[in-house]
């Protein structure tokens, strides 16, 4: 089984924590990695929820939820930042 390391920032860091390892199957999208999160329940649900806009990044590069997950990737989830 694979594994990437997961990083929150800002709003969902306060929820969930820095980040975590996370075993996923080979195979496994960005998207279907956020969909196995949700599936946790709870604070990940909350947190990740599909109705909330969220930004990913996969190895510190912008990602579309479609990307597939390499063995050991580091994968950035986050709010959208608004300038001001």
């Amino acid at each position: 089984m694979a594994s990437v390391n997961v990083r929150y920032f800002a709003s969902l860091r306060e929820a969930l924590g820095a980040g975590e390892a996370v075993p996923f199957e080979p195979g496994l999208t960005l998207g279907g990695l956020r969909d196995a999160l949700i599936a946790r329940g709870g604070k990940h649900a909350a947190a990740l929820a599909r109705g909330k806009a969220l930004r990913c990044a996969l190895n510190q590069v912008m990602a579309d939820e479609a990307a597939p997950l390499p063995d050991g990737a580091e994968v950035a989830f986050f709010p959208p930042v608004t300038g001001g």
